[in-house]
């Protein structure tokens, strides 16, 4: 489960499909609604959040946007907490979070899509996904870091 602290924008088809599914995953675990995935790091900063149910829909709500914005068919419905108006901004990330995920992300996009991978190759930063702030900080705790990007 990779729920990327980056903006859905960054991401290439295949990625935006794939962080919608796994969202959607991340939220009927919240809700209580699967056994497995419970215990997922990426996880962490949603249980930590004020209104774990509420954050999980505001970032759904920013990957349903952006898919819209591309034409995707996703249904909204599925989203538990529809937000109206302004999203506002719930949660921290740190600047190394979002620094890791960049190098993670070009990882990806190098093999996978060319063109997206040179668009955002020289981007010093990425930004961030819209319900976050930036603090300064390493890499969260909670991440499984991978040795070979960064």
């Amino acid at each position: 489960m990779r729920l990327w602290s980056i903006h859905p924008k960054s991401l290439d088809t295949k990625g935006l499909v794939a962080l919608w599914r796994e969202a959607l995953l991340a939220q009927k675990v919240l809700q209580g609604e699967t056994v497995g995935y419970k215990n997922h790091p990426q996880l962490i900063r949603f249980k930590n959040s004020d209104n774990p149910l509420l954050s999980i829909g505001v970032y759904l709500q920013v990957v349903w946007i952006e898919a819209n914005s591309r034409g995707f068919n996703f249904n909204r419905e599925k989203i538990n907490t529809h937000i109206k108006g302004e999203i506002p901004i719930l949660l921290d990330v740190t600047d190394g979070q979002l620094e890791y995920e960049r190098s993670h992300l070009l990882n990806k996009l190098k093999s996978r899509d060319k063109e997206r991978y040179k668009s955002l190759y020289n981007q010093e930063h990425l930004e961030q996904h819209s319900m976050f702030k930036i603090v300064d900080g390493e890499i969260e705790e909670w991440e499984i870091v991978d040795k070979s990007f960064t």
